[in-house]
């Protein structure tokens, strides 16, 4: 960890949203947001890592009762700046162990979250805590990419995935272990710096057995929110897990 703020500390929150812009468009928000207000009904919802806003602000205005959690209070602070940032409710913790009071018709996590969780024992933790967080009947949701390991040629671990003459990124992987990192380096006035944030890569099937021991049980999984078909060629999944009603 960076600081008290993990790995979402002022630096890297400061311009996290212009870093991020192609996340922050319509056309890959409104999906999402469709989906999300769909599952929550007339019942609130519950972001796990909520960051600075991109999907809660939008779920809200839809008039969806939205609470997060994160531990970075530099990216909630950016959250709090945007308009209608003081309507959605922020509890600072992790999201392994970190409860809220009440229930969530719907809790998710998005845009590779779940990988923030470095080991295994920690992603089960918060499969269990998002279900423990749920009304019978209620869902949790995950948007998490397929682990690229098909781009890795023999006795390489890197995959790059942006390269301009100012910024390069690519991803590590550790097959063994299912760690892997995003690494970024900057060019800026002839001098580079470098960034790397570490995560733990899973498959549906583990998530799925995860859900399995939280008291989850499957009921959708698509390439993305459009709900296009997911498939053995798709790049990312969004999986949906149901709390079982009684």
């Amino acid at each position: 960890m960076r600081d008290e703020d993990g790995f979402f500390g002022e630096d890297i929150a400061a311009t996290y949203d212009e870093s991020s812009a192609d996340m922050f468009r319509p056309d890959v928000v409104d999906p999402a947001v469709d989906v999300l207000a769909q599952l929550a009904g007339d019942g609130r919802a519950l972001e796990l890592g909520i960051g600075t806003g991109r999907i809660a602000l939008p779920l809200a205005r839809r008039g969806v009762p939205v609470h997060g959690i994160d531990m970075s209070r530099a990216m909630v602070a950016r959250l709090r700046a945007k308009p209608g940032g003081d309507c959605v409710g922020v509890t600072i913790g992790d999201f392994m162990t970190t409860r809220v009071a009440g229930t969530f018709a719907v809790s998710y996590l998005v845009f590779n979250t779940i990988n923030n969780l470095t080991t295994q024992d920690a992603q089960v933790a918060c499969f269990r805590n998002a279900a423990a967080h749920l009304r019978p009947g209620g869902c949790f949701v995950v948007e998490v990419g397929m682990p690229q390991l098909r781009l890795l040629p023999p006795g390489q671990s890197a995959v790059p995935f942006h390269i301009s003459p100012t910024r390069w990124a690519f991803d590590t992987y550790d097959v063994a272990t299912q760690a892997m990192s995003s690494n970024y380096v900057t060019i800026t006035d002839g001098r580079a710096e470098h960034w790397s944030i570490p995560f733990r890569y899973v498959w549906p099937a583990e998530l799925d057995l995860m859900a399995r021991l939280a008291g989850l049980r499957l009921r959708e999984r698509w390439e993305g929110w459009t709900r296009a078909p997911f498939t053995s060629e798709s790049p990312r999944h969004v999986s949906v897990w149901e709390k079982p009603a009684g």
